[in-house]
């Protein structure tokens, strides 16, 4: 099986090259041609010598995600990307343009084994984690495809990226090397539901990346209701977590708080979610709900606007979310690709 050098650090493909009997210094070009002029080919790293060349287009490849599908119906030009895995399972990716900014929204792992009741990959279940190369590969696939720079990286596709955090932060760190993809690690979110001893071994690793949590209600049995993996790390032990990273890494985390309409969005919620976030500083960022499991729906924009101002004061950065890509089937938690195509 050839090896997949998409993922690979700098001091990783500067061991592979000494593996099939190269310089050092031929991993590092290697390094460069893969992140930082996104090649496709080998062919395309012309200031390799020719018989390099070739013994790499005979032992490894440059990524193994396979484009199965491109939705580009979105009005907002957010386009779903459906990509393949070599053994057969798919994930999604979107990218989101937002002049200046083009963010990609990234997949993790392959379903998701968290069960959120309103999401959509939920009902996936869980297939695999990703390799870091897999997750790396979706951001070179598209950069090519839409030919320009990503700006932002959110993990907040399909998985749970802290149930496969080390893949996760070894592709954060390749995306953010000044020596490759360079995208700022401060404009790179990495999104969690909630685990509250991987929010301490991510403060204590002093990771620059900014860190979201997965709220979606003050309130510990609702959280349990919606959210069932809250009753292995409930909602004491999580703020705590999420103010040990805050005092921890000096930054500030963000609070995701999807709406549900006659679940979380009352104004006794809102009261609760001001006195919770007071804690500590904090973002908050209310998503009113894209619909794609039956038993829930979006509050009108009247009430999401209410519960914004019941808010206030509030001492948390606050706004409201509206999640682009709808029409395809792309905003928060609809990404769950076509049932058939998860059959092995």
């Amino acid at each position: 099986m050839k090896e997949n050098l998409v993922g690979l650090t700098l001091a990783q493909c500067a061991h592979y090259a000494e593996g099939i009997g190269e310089k050092k210094y031929r991993g590092r070009q290697i390094y460069k041609w893969i992140y930082e002029k996104h090649a496709a080919a080998f062919a395309e790293m012309t200031d390799l010598p020719a018989a390099l060349r070739e013994k790499l287009e005979q032992t490894a490849e440059l990524g193994n995600l396979t484009l199965v599908e491109k939705d580009e119906r979105s009005p907002s030009g957010s386009v779903k990307y459906l990509f393949r895995l070599h053994d057969g399972y798919h994930i999604e990716s979107v990218f989101i343009p937002d002049s200046p900014r083009r963010t990609l929204c990234i997949s993790s792992q392959a379903g998701c084994a968290v069960n959120c009741r309103f999401c959509a990959t939920a009902r996936l279940g869980l297939k695999r984690n990703l390799t870091a190369g897999e997750i790396v590969d979706q951001v070179l696939r598209i950069m090519r495809d839409v030919n320009d720079q990503i700006t932002n990286i959110v993990f907040m596709g399909m998985g749970e990226p802290f149930l496969n955090y080390d893949p996760v932060i070894q592709a954060a760190n390749i995306l953010s090397d000044d020596n490759g993809l360079a995208i700022g690690a401060r404009r790179m979110v990495i999104s969690t539901c909630g685990l509250s001893d991987q929010i301490r071994r991510y403060a204590d690793e002093g990771h620059k990346f900014r860190l979201a949590v997965s709220l979606n209600s003050p309130f510990q049995e609702e959280r349990e209701r919606i959210m069932p993996i809250a009753r292995k790390w409930p909602l004491d032990s999580l703020l705590d977590a999420i103010h040990y990273y805050a005092i921890k890494s000096r930054k500030i985390p963000t609070f995701e708080y999807v709406l549900l309409a006659g679940i979380n969005d009352t104004r006794i919620h809102a009261e609760a979610l001001k006195k919770l976030v007071k804690s500590m500083p904090s973002k908050l960022n209310l998503i009113p709900y894209n619909p794609t499991v039956a038993q829930f729906s979006r509050p009108t924009e009247e009430r999401v606007n209410e519960f914004a101002q019941w808010l206030l004061p509030l001492n948390a950065g606050l706004s409201v979310r509206w999640s682009k890509g709808y029409e395809v089937n792309a905003a928060c938690g609809q990404l769950a690709g076509k049932q058939s195509e998860w059959i092995r």
